[in-house]
């Protein structure tokens, strides 16, 4: 077995959204640490391979597309065991599947790295006919915490390292910084003085709905003179145009207009975020912008917001579902619960993080 001190080369198994590849950053920061001298390489979702190289999350992003997308199985057959064959060629001293799913665990055992670490138990239980590949074993949460983050930490305690660093933290690249300052310079927008909104999410029952939105980002100009700007995908655009149709306040889009390593920057220089539980709330607290995140059914403990300043709302439970043809119960991804927050809960947030955060800002000036 490789010597855990020889460690020269890591694969990071990682194909879940971008929110969970930001909390990944953190435990990737913690192998550089312990093995300063070791390439990290992250098999990712393929449309975050740029990110994760640009933001530093790995030395090298290989895409990998888990869901049939319109394939054929000959088709993702081919693609799986060509992706296999490439990485037991990189001959990776450790590999660490943080995806945990039941094609992760396969692809774990025909790479043959060494050292290979899973969680013990996994998320979900093993089938009878499932076995778990790793020869090291992580648990599902280590260091005692809920947070999610914990989860993908508890790796560098089943290898014996040392947690240094907790906190999820990227910086704004050069280029993604350019792109800020020009896109805040065509909207008439000044860093750290609007609120940079997100109204889309994964699943239509994590969004909450445009018309209210556009309440309280009227409410926090008329009150504070804050403007917004929203941001998100091409795919959120209909979102984007409702909330426009119906606020009153000046408002600037850049909804399918930036890309991840633009929207970094653009994170950065808000005075603060407010949106769905979703990956852009994640990403705008891994820059150390105040977040202000609306739920459902999705426990805010384990999903909120991780090392900053910020407000978490959810709507009462049990839940008088607002949904009932649609909603799966117990399922945070298949539920509407997060629209049976009132405009007044939110926009009271808001201003609350709004004071919080000049409190802080006058406090460091002193």
């Amino acid at each position: 077995m490789t010597d855990r001190l020889a460690i020269k080369s890591i694969l990071v198994i990682q194909t879940k959204y971008i929110g969970d590849v930001i909390l990944t950053s953190a435990l990737v920061r913690n192998l550089r640490l312990a093995h300063q001298n070791a390439a990290i390489t992250m098999l990712c979702a393929p449309g975050l391979r740029d990110f994760v190289v640009s933001q530093n999350i790995a030395d090298v992003a290989i895409g990998f597309e888990g869901r049939s997308a319109g394939r054929s199985l000959p088709e993702r057959l081919k693609e799986f065991s060509s992706l296999v064959a490439d990485l037991r060629r990189r001959k990776f001293d450790l590999t660490i599947d943080l995806a945990d799913s039941k094609t992760s665990r396969i692809m774990h055992r025909l790479i043959g790295a060494p050292l290979r670490v899973g969680y013990n138990p996994p998320e979900k239980p093993l089938k009878f006919w499932e076995v778990q590949p790793a020869n090291i074993f992580a648990e599902t949460f280590g260091h005692g915490g809920a947070h999610y983050l914990y989860r993908y930490l508890s790796p560098l305690q089943a290898l014996g390292i040392e947690l240094r660093e907790v906190t999820p933290r990227l910086e704004p690249t050069p280029v993604g910084r350019s792109a800020s300052t020009q896109m805040l310079a065509q909207s008439n927008l000044a860093v750290k003085a609007f609120v940079a909104v997100h109204a889309g999410a994964r699943f239509e029952g994590r969004c909450w709905q445009p018309e209210r939105f556009a309440a309280v980002i009227d409410e926090v100009y008329a009150r504070t003179g804050l403007r917004s700007l929203l941001i998100g995908g091409p795919d959120e655009s209909a979102i984007a145009q409702a909330i426009l149709n119906v606020a009153t306040s000046p408002l600037v889009s850049v909804v399918g207009k930036a890309s991840l390593e633009t929207l970094t920057a653009l994170l950065a220089d808000a005075f603060m975020f407010l949106g769905n539980e979703s990956g852009p709330m994640h990403l705008a607290a891994s820059v150390g912008t105040p977040v202000v995140g609306l739920y459902g059914l999705t426990p805010p403990d384990i999903w909120g917001p991780f090392g900053v300043l910020h407000r978490t709302v959810e709507p009462p439970l049990p839940c008088q579902c607002v949904a009932p043809d649609l909603c799966k119960p117990n399922n945070p991804g298949g539920v509407y619960c997060v629209q049976r927050l009132p405009v007044a809960k939110v926009a009271q947030a808001t201003r609350d993080l709004i004071d919080a955060v000049r409190q802080q800002a006058d406090e460091t000036a002193k």
